[in-house]
């Protein structure tokens, strides 16, 4: 009693009961507004969540997170124009309804879409997360050092740039992260002489330039136009899905859920990934596929079922072990580290009164996406015509007050400005921006552990393979690297053959 007690004060918080509904509406706001990203937004929000308790803080970058989830769809359905990378699933079959004069029932269909998706998902963290979390402690520095190693190789491996850029921008991440005094012996390393850079490059700074400066950047280098303030291309009637129709979905989103959780559970792989791989099984088995990508309400499930089913289980292997699911949980790793808290197995020893508050917010939150989607239904139209014109400028304090915000030094902001060049140069060659960071997070945890090893072991590198489990990882990565490699090779063969034909 006296535990739940301590749980139920921390979530009736008035900071929780107020920062969670606002996170979902910015989230939802933020998601249906063609060329603003809920990683821009949590990027840029973050170092202001460092003046908030713990709870509130985190509650509010997963309010963010999870409404625009579901905002993104918004802009996909009623102006063919993603809010969010996995959004472009929904639009193939959102579009052409709202076309046809249905954007309403796609709306609709989303939304339940999404609050289940939501809800299953966060019952799967629920259940498996301390589960994880009990096999994880029985993890030291070898199992952990292999781990690491797994993620990043995975991560690498899914990239939608491929192999190469994809080890590229986590190499690049690693060495970032080692900038700064060794860990062992206290030498500078790669600080050119700067004291600004003796504890590391700045997380939040980083995080601003390398996600939201680049976004801001070329839009004004590609704009032509002059302001802005046209209408909404297409009007609609908000218009529920009957009760036939959604029980006819169900299948469609339970399984497109399913997709979802497992594969948002997979350090790396994401919602893109996730929505593409159920909406390719919806158009397998559904009754109507010969619809899909010409308006079928099932298409429009398929994806932000297995959108909104991502979200909360990227938090299981974050939760149990500290690795972060995606872009979204790496800058909720450093959110904990900011708070003094260490997300991994022994999170759920030392602060389980913050875990199952966590928990309970979650639940709340999935209810507020499903509350707020239907009493904003009649504005979403206007959401999505907002021009990015009137918004950047805004956006762009933003950014500057939370560089500086977090230290109180100008030096921040340089180290913003030059990351935004490196997002730029990433971006120009293809380096996945994710890959980077999530490697720039990892690194001294893979260093760290690298360091107890040799030094328990006195140098000798056998020690690494003194483990089966993590010889299980070692195994995992190197067939995961294998198949990426064979699976690049049949490619530029088709193409080849393509080119030949």
């Amino acid at each position: 009693m006296e535990h739940w007690t301590s749980v139920f004060a921390l979530v009736l918080d008035w900071q929780v009961l107020v920062f969670l509904p606002l996170g979902v509406v910015l989230g939802t706001f933020i998601g249906a507004i063609p060329g603003l990203t809920v990683t821009m937004a949590v990027s840029i929000l973050l170092p202001f969540t460092l003046f908030l308790d713990t709870l509130p803080g985190l509650v509010l970058i997963l309010g963010i997170y999870k409404g625009g989830l579901f905002g993104g769809s918004i802009s996909a359905i009623l102006l063919n124009v993603p809010g969010t990378p996995a959004a472009a699933c929904t639009m193939l079959d959102g579009y052409p309804l709202a076309r046809q004069g249905r954007a309403g029932e796609a709306i609709d269909a989303s939304l339940w879409a999404s609050f289940l998706g939501d809800l299953l998902s966060v019952l799967a963290l629920i259940l498996f997360a301390g589960l994880l979390a009990a096999i994880g402690l029985r993890f030291g520095p070898v199992e952990l050092f292999a781990l690491i190693l797994f993620s990043l190789t995975v991560i690498a491996a899914i990239s939608t740039s491929g192999l190469i850029r994809g080890l590229i921008g986590g190499l690049l991440g690693l060495l970032a992260g080692t900038v700064g005094l060794d860990l062992v012996y206290g030498t500078d390393r790669f600080t050119f002489g700067q004291a600004n850079l003796m504890e590391g490059i700045a997380f939040m700074p980083l995080l601003i330039g390398l996600f939201a400066l680049p976004d801001i950047i070329l839009f004004y280098a590609r704009r032509r136009s002059p302001l802005r303030t046209d209408a909404p291309s297409l009007s609609f009637k908000p218009v529920r899905l009957g009760r036939a129709a959604l029980i006819s979905l169900l299948p469609t989103i339970t399984k497109g859920s399913a997709i979802g959780i497992v594969l948002g559970a997979i350090p790396g792989i994401g919602a893109t990934t996730a929505t593409f791989v159920s909406y390719a099984e919806a158009r397998r088995t559904a009754p109507d596929r010969e619809r899909f990508g010409a308006g079928a309400l099932s298409g429009v499930a398929a994806a932000e079922s297995a959108n909104s089913g991502t979200g909360a289980a990227t938090l299981i292997p974050l939760l149990a072990l500290g690795i972060p699911g995606d872009v979204i949980t790496a800058m909720l790793l450093g959110a904990f580290y900011f708070h003094g808290l260490a997300p991994g197995p022994l999170l759920f020893q030392n602060n389980l009164d913050l875990v199952h508050g966590l928990y309970i917010t979650l639940l709340i939150s999935s209810a507020i996406v499903f509350l707020v989607g239907r009493s904003m239904v009649g504005g979403f139209q206007w959401i999505a015509a907002v021009p990015r014109d009137l918004l950047y400028p805004i956006v762009i304090v933003l950014m500057v007050v939370g560089a500086f915000a977090i230290s109180n030094s100008i030096f921040d902001i340089y180290v913003m400005v030059a990351m935004g060049a490196v997002g730029l140069v990433f971006r120009a060659l293809g380096v996945p921006a994710a890959a980077f960071l999530i490697g720039f997070v990892l690194s001294p945890l893979l260093e760290n552990n690298m360091r107890r090893v040799l030094l328990m072991s006195r140098g000798d590198a056998s020690a690494f393979f003194d483990s089966w489990i993590a010889n299980c990882f070692y195994a995992a990565t190197a067939i995961v690297v294998v198949a990426i490699i064979i699976r690049a090779l049949q490619s530029r063969s088709s193409r080849r053959n393509a080119r030949t034909n």
